[in-house]
């Protein structure tokens, strides 16, 4: 059985970081853990996107044992990867219709507007957008529970069971659930999310319609090089310490000039921290709603 093994060490020390900061927590002052916290929860869901791919191992089991634990709380990873999936495979990437991870809106009014209105800047999106992502999560499921109970139930009580596992950990080491949202799960989801700030337009050319940071430094460990989206979407099979060089040798069809590229992180800080990224309607709405 082939092992990538710069995933399975990306694994390794994940799970080992989190037990060893989850169990010395008291010892840890709380700015420091919030920042240790961050990194792990994003960093865990760079590694279920990994797995969703068919990394490290070439064994689906394996490969979704490895992303199961719901380190986030949140969100289970059954429903991750059929979104993830549904999204790869949607005929029209950033369509709202068809794409189940698309940001846009097909109207200028209602919760879904407004919601994408907070977002639009990236310290909206930083601040708002982890309890808008859970709330949206929670209003869906409702609505999909009244539909196809079986298939929520599937997906949701493995992700109780270990949910509860995690939860009873943290209380044996005296963490608590509060603090462990405010420190691990807040800041975890918001690092992620700025990620995919500027991850696709629906006015794009590349593979995908995603954009791409050239150079994501640190942050291109923690996000495993999926700062490189366009290469991502064009070879979606593709390991993630294999992505910069595809970049490289592809540069010109997946980074046209279409101000798809970006330099870094700090490049889109400076650009969208307090203005929106794109419209908020999808091109073929972008039109007077009753």
């Amino acid at each position: 059985m082939a092992i990538e093994w710069p995933t399975l060490l990306v694994a390794v020390t994940l799970y080992a970081g989190w037990l060893a900061a989850t169990w010395w927590h008291a010892v840890i002052p709380d700015a420091a853990l919030a920042a240790i916290g961050a990194w792990l929860i994003a960093w865990h869901g760079s590694l279920q996107h990994e797995t969703i791919h068919g990394h490290p191992t070439r064994v689906a089991a394996i490969n979704g044992a490895i992303g199961f634990p719901p380190l986030a709380l949140w969100l289970p990873y059954g429903l991750y990867r059929t979104s993830h999936v549904a999204h790869h495979r949607s005929v029209s990437i950033t369509d709202p219709d068809h794409d189940p991870e698309s940001r846009y809106v097909t109207r200028h009014s209602g919760l879904a507007a407004m919601a994408a209105r907070m977002q639009a800047p990236l310290l909206g999106r930083l601040v708002c957008g982890p309890p808008i992502a859970i709330a949206r999560l929670i209003l869906e499921e409702a609505q999909r529970a009244r539909k196809t109970p079986v298939a929520v139930a599937r997906d949701w009580l493995p992700h109780a069971a270990g949910v509860a596992i995690l939860v009873a950990w943290l209380s044996w080491t005296g963490f608590g659930m509060g603090r462990y949202c405010l420190l691990f799960v807040y800041p975890g989801m918001a690092l992620t999310l700025l990620r995919s700030f500027v991850e696709h337009r629906a006015d794009l050319r590349a593979p995908g319609r995603a954009a791409t940071v050239e150079r994501g430094g640190v942050l291109g460990l923690l996000y495993l090089n999926n700062n490189l989206h366009a290469a991502h979407h064009d070879r979606p099979e593709l390991a993630w310490y294999r992505l910069p060089a595809y970049h490289r040798w592809h540069r010109a069809r997946l980074a046209p000039d279409d101000g798809a590229t970006y330099r870094g992180y700090g490049a889109v800080f400076r650009r969208f921290a307090v203005r929106q990224h794109d419209a908020l309607l999808y091109p073929g709405d972008r039109s007077p709603h009753p």
